[in-house]
């Protein structure tokens, strides 16, 4: 006997375990060696991570998948492994460090501090990897893998697909170090990448600085150009001002030069389009070491970077023989050394003031770039990094897009990857940081580098070079984490070394990640992966968007607005949440998720466990003879006509990535059609003691095989209540297994055209009579009249077959056949048919007119008013997306309401 309710909590883990246990999600299971493959690799999470709304969704999307390609017969492989996080785990190890007031990452020094690292990982690291588990993420867990490897050791397949990656693109060519700028951390003092910068919204101030211009001797000569900047203690570190070439304010200044105040420096006023006439002054000063746009400025201008600060962003001016080049700096200018940038900030506008060059003060509100993970400010910074010159690689990424090779979902995703490769840069690859793949570099103390796949091979390179035995340093620096992510679609299947894995499982189906690491993770999977596999790493991507909190804003601890999943999972189960964010999913648009979604799929779930209940009580078991193809019922043959129009539904929505529509067509069948019609119009052959055995059989029969059907068309979606279903409903069945592990529904044949049209009119019409009780406000206990207008002798004998139904579904009290509808009566119609209900004496016409009038010019009021917003151009700038998002939706509910009113003024105009 099924329990009473299901209970997500006391089921969840037991058949997590009847999973492992049978090796469900084992990819090469023996009975599936002539199957086609199925691959896709996690995203990997960072290992210090725990599961966020973010991995719930693209977990959920990819588990979805995952299992209906199993149970389509693939032979499926869902890899699985964690990211090793350069800076978010190195952060977490220092911290916990301190907090134990042991000695630093400094005092430990770098080999007995990776040692902690490790023994970190393997106390603490990888929760996220059992909170995958929860959500009931089908990987094969067995092939577990991490992007360090599992010792970080040379030898280490992970780590030797990574230092061949490298060696083998600096032997091309392709790898080499410059000196550029970069987002410099300095809290962390390391790059880091664009993805790892935050852009704040900070009330900061706009200082306006006067140049003075000089002639040729170098004296000034009473003029000036005025600049602005935010951040004035840069000045020092000048090397030009630029104005636009076309700007008649400063073509006669063009050439010449002003002397850089404080500093004493001779800068050149140079014309180039980055300087906006529009903006400010329309003069903009040029600091080519601490600004992005200004390096590429100086480098047209041939200007020399001068760097005036240090990696903690304090001021370096003592023997810093750049910025004393060619200058003569004040004393005062000289007494910044070591200061903080903030504090020298204040100490420059101090004496600009002092010195009548600030010409005005202007409050600023601007976005400054902020670590991430330290919170603090960041600096574009010139430093020695090694890059890749990925342009190259680049190119044959966009041509294997251009072939559809690869394809993006939703198509429109291309565009944004064209135009990031096409307008790429060098990406810089190395981290200051301890924890990481060493960049496998050697120097000898000449300057000498040698690159090489061990010490052993980079010392015999030296040795060869010097014709002696020389000694040698390796580079300090670790590669950057998407360096060695970058390979995760072969490296995880044993590359370097030619895997029987590899050949099957390489080049992958599907990759499933979110929108905003296109750039960062898959067009550099896309470019490794062509040049060094020369395949492309996978067929489709699958690019899907945020999930925000229910207003449409973006989730963030610093709001209060962050949803846990795991919270969910504990009040709801996972399925439910899983069935929410499937439903939700639709492509290109944001998820607005709010808590009551998810408890409604909870209630779905209870909706369908309290039917396979009814079912048991009224002795729907699975028989072995039964063949859905031989019912001769026409409710049943119905039901079993709509399954499979539900099987397929869900099968061609999946197979589009259509991942909203999929759900809507499975809980359409689920709800609507089985829940709520068939089992309601099913109850009196089941419940009836005086129905024929013969149909009652058939019908019992029916319903558990339809039962079955369900469970294996929702186990993509809610795995956890569709396997206990399967196992209950199949005890004692010999060879029943796995639903996981079930073939998906074939129910093709089974549409029956005559059946449709019989139960399909009779849901239609129960169903727009109780539409049309609901908008004339007929009482609820109220029973009415029908009259079906002009019958023929067909739709007589259909009527009357499903008096009784009819009757009891739509609170009628009688039926009766009219040539013409009577007055005062609402007209229906219903699939070529015309039914009315008279409603003199039951509901006030002339009054309920009168009301839905009223409500419609509210309605339209209330659209009027929307789209005056909508159309308002200042308010679409200013307002957040969120915001806007809220006043479409509004306009949309209200526009569906005065639709539904006008279509109840329509019937009333009739009666």
């Amino acid at each position: 006997m099924m329990d009473k309710t299901f209970d997500p909590a006391a089921v969840e883990a037991r058949i997590a375990s009847a999973w492992e246990a049978g090796d469900a999600f084992k990819a090469g299971r023996p009975e599936r060696a002539d199957a086609r493959p199925f691959t896709m690799v996690i995203p990997p999470p960072n290992v210090t991570g725990s599961l966020h709304m973010g991995h719930a969704l693209n977990n959920t999307l990819q588990d979805i998948l995952c299992r209906f390609e199993r149970m389509r017969g693939r032979d499926v492989l869902w890899q699985p492994g964690t990211d090793h996080a350069g800076i978010a785990t190195q952060m977490v190890v220092e911290r916990r460090l301190a907090e134990a007031k042991e000695p630093g990452r400094r005092e430990l020094g770098r080999e007995a501090f990776v040692e902690k690292v490790w023994a970190w990982k393997a106390e603490s690291g990888g929760a996220i990897v059992n909170q995958l588990k929860r959500l009931g993420a089908s990987c094969d867990w067995t092939r577990e893998r991490f992007t360090m490897g599992l010792s970080g050791q040379p030898d280490d397949q992970m780590v030797r697909a990574v230092t061949k990656t490298f060696v083998d693109l600096h032997a091309q060519g392709l790898i080499y170090r410059d000196k550029r700028l970069v987002n410099w951390d300095p809290k962390f003092q390391t790059a880091i990448s664009d993805l790892e910068v935050l852009q704040v919204e900070v009330k900061g101030h706009l200082w306006h600085f006067d140049y003075p211009v000089v002639d040729e001797a170098g004296t000034e000569t009473g003029a000036v150009i005025t600049v602005a900047t935010t951040r004035p203690e840069t000045m020092l570190g000048d090397t030009a001002v630029a104005v636009h070439p076309d700007d008649e304010r400063y073509t006669h200044l063009v050439g010449k030069h002003v002397r850089l105040p404080l500093v004493g420096r001779l800068i050149p006023i140079v014309a180039d389009t980055y300087s906006d006439p529009e903006k400010g002054t329309g003069a903009v000063k040029i600091t080519p070491a601490h600004d992005f746009n200004d390096f590429e400025v100086g480098k047209r201008a041939g200007c020399t970077p001068i760097n005036i600060l240090d990696p903690e962003a304090r001021i370096t001016l003592d023997g810093n023989a750049a910025f004393l080049k060619d200058s003569n700096p004040e004393p005062e200018a000289l007494a910044l050394h070591g200061l903080d940038r903030f504090e020298a900030r204040k100490r420059v506008v101090a004496l600009m003031e002092a010195r009548e060059r600030l010409r005005l003060t202007e409050p600023n509100t601007h976005a400054v770039p902020h670590g991430d993970r330290s919170n603090v400010v960041i600096e574009p910074y010139l430093t020695d990094q090694w890059y890749v010159n990925v342009k190259p690689l680049a190119e044959r990424a966009l041509q294997a897009v251009r072939d559809g090779q690869t394809r993006f979902v939703p198509e429109n995703y291309e565009r944004t990857f064209f135009q990031w490769l096409e307008n790429i840069e060098p990406w810089c690859i190395s981290r200051q940081l301890w924890w990481g793949h060493q960049i496998p570099v050697w120097y000898d103390d000449e300057g000498g580098i040698f690159v090489a796949s061990s010490e052993v091979e980079a010392q015999a390179q030296a040795d060869a070079k010097h014709g002696r035995a020389v000694a040698l340093r390796r580079d300090e620096d670790v590669l950057d984490t998407w360096f060695s992510s970058a390979l995760w679609p072969f490296s995880t299947l044993g590359w370097p070394d030619a895997t029987p894995e590899l050949d099957r499982y390489y080049p992958t189906d599907t990759l499933v990640t979110g929108k905003d690491i296109i750039f960062f993770w898959v067009a550099r999977m896309m470019m490794l992966g062509l040049h060094v596999t020369d395949r492309v790493p996978f067929a489709t991507v699958y690019l899907h968007t945020l999930v925000r909190d229910a207003s449409g804003a973006k989730m963030s601890k610093s709001k209060g607005n962050v949803v846990d999943p795991l919270g969910l999972i504990d009040q709801y189960g996972a399925d439910a949440l899983r069935f929410t964010l499937a439903a939700m999913a639709a492509q290109g648009r944001d998820i607005k998720l709010a808590v009551n979604r998810v408890e409604g799929y909870r209630n779905f779930a209870t909706k369908l466990w309290n039917a396979s209940r009814f079912a048991e009580m009224n002795g729907c078991v699975l028989r072995a003879d039964y063949r859905p193809e031989d019912a001769t019922e026409t409710l049943n043959r119905w039901a079993l006509g709509e399954a499979a129009r539900a099987v397929a539904e869900v099968s061609a929505a999946l197979d589009a990535y259509r991942f909203n529509d999929a759900a809507a067509a499975a809980y359409r069948f689920v709800w609507n059609i089985f829940c709520d019609w068939y089992l309601e119009l099913a109850k009196p052959v089941l419940q009836g003691e005086s129905v024929e055995a013969s149909l009652k059989a058939e019908t019992q029969a029916t319903v558990a095989f339809l039962i079955d059907q369900i469970a294996k068309l929702l186990h993509p979606f809610m795995p956890f209540l569709t396997e206990e279903l399967w196992a209950i409903k199949g005890e004692g069945i010999a060879e029943r297994g796995l639903l996981a592990l079930a073939p998906w529904p074939d129910l093709s044949g089974l549409a029956d055209a005559r059946a449709e049209a019989e139960i399909g009119w009779v849901v239609d019409l129960v169903s727009e009579i109780r539409s049309a009780r609901s908008e004339t406000n007929v009482p609820a206990g109220a029973q009415i009249p029908l009259v079906i207008v002009g019958a023929d002798e067909a739709l007589r004998a259909r009527a009357t077959q499903w008096q009784d139904t009819l009757l009891r579904l739509a609170r009628l009290s009688d039926i009766s056949f009219a040539e013409t509808a009577p007055k005062n009566a609402v007209q229906l119609l219903v699939r070529g048919s015309v039914a009315a209900l008279p409603l003199e004496g039951i509901v006030d016409l002339k009054a309920e007119v009168a009301r839905l009038n009223k409500e419609a010019v509210k309605a339209a009021s209330e659209i009027g008013k929307i789209e005056a917003k909508l159309g308002n151009a200042d308010f679409l700038a200013r307002a957040p997306d969120e915001v806007v998002d809220e006043q479409r939706e509004r306009r949309d509910a209200e526009a569906a309401r005065l639709e539904k009113i006008r279509e109840a003024l329509a019937r009333l105009s009739d009666a």
